[in-house]
């Protein structure tokens, strides 16, 4: 596989203080990572740095051969970068339905027109209820998001994040909120979604990242302290130590 992210010595500051230190690594086409460590550990820090939300205090992206460092996140997402957030970013006066058009239509790189103007568009229509329907929102369409249970704007939101056939999108706690019943079916979800798509993505849920995940990076006060296929990191004790085994106690 080709290498479709590329991250070099990256650092963030917030005044005095480094969030990130030295952030190195790769990430080939069609990989799944996911990203571990404590509570502030930089892992949200990170993943703004690569979408541009928070852009980086020094180091630099490289995303399929294009250095975007200095990108705004709407050129980035033009290049095939996609990118869904912890909190719902929802625009909420707008129906379900014109949520996913207007997503659909940010993704084009020109041009206006109106939201009442895309939903007679045959094809934005048709590409909405494809996805919709994916995640079992299509008969909920004409809704607005304050009604969807939280577990649903929560799969409105990542279908957001891919509406643009993104090359790479990055994930910010997914499942974060979710009950485990509704976690579980969200997973098997967002593998169908993914399935043709490199996936960056953050989380504290285990379950989510062991069964999702085709390798594992964590970090710690801002740097990676390993990487690994998830029985690798699953057995380094390094990673107990820092982190799972927290969770095991």
């Amino acid at each position: 596989m080709s290498v479709l992210l590329k991250v070099q010595d990256l650092t963030k500051s917030f005044g005095g203080l480094k969030v990130l230190t030295g952030v190195t690594f790769d990430l080939e086409k069609g990989d799944r990572l996911a990203l571990i460590g404590p509570n502030g550990a930089g892992k949200s820090t990170l993943l703004n740095a690569i979408g541009g939300q928070g852009p980086a205090t020094s180091g630099i992206i490289d995303f399929q051969g294009t250095n975007i460092t200095s990108l705004s996140p709407n050129k980035r997402l033009h290049s095939g970068l996609g990118r869904s957030f912890q909190v719902n970013n929802l625009f909420w006066q707008l129906t379900n339905l014109e949520n996913v058009l207007l997503s659909l239509f940010g993704a084009e790189k020109s041009h206006f027109s109106m939201i009442k103007t895309l939903e007679k568009n045959e094809g934005y229509l048709a590409k909405a209820e494809e996805m919709m329907k994916l995640v079992n929102l299509w008969d909920k369409r004409h809704e607005y998001p304050a009604l969807l249970s939280y577990g649903e704007q929560r799969l409105l939101e990542l279908l957001m994040a891919f509406t643009s056939k993104p090359d790479l999108v990055l994930l910010d706690e997914p499942s974060a909120g979710l009950p485990t019943a509704e976690a579980f079916a969200f997973a098997d979800i967002l593998r169908e979604l993914s399935k043709d798509t490199t996936l960056l993505f953050c989380a504290h849920d285990m379950d989510l990242v062991f069964s999702l995940a085709d390798s594992i990076m964590v970090l710690y006060f801002g740097q990676i302290i390993a990487r690994g296929t998830p029985a690798e990191i699953s057995a380094n004790p390094k990673v107990k130590e820092i982190y799972l085994g927290a969770e095991e106690d």
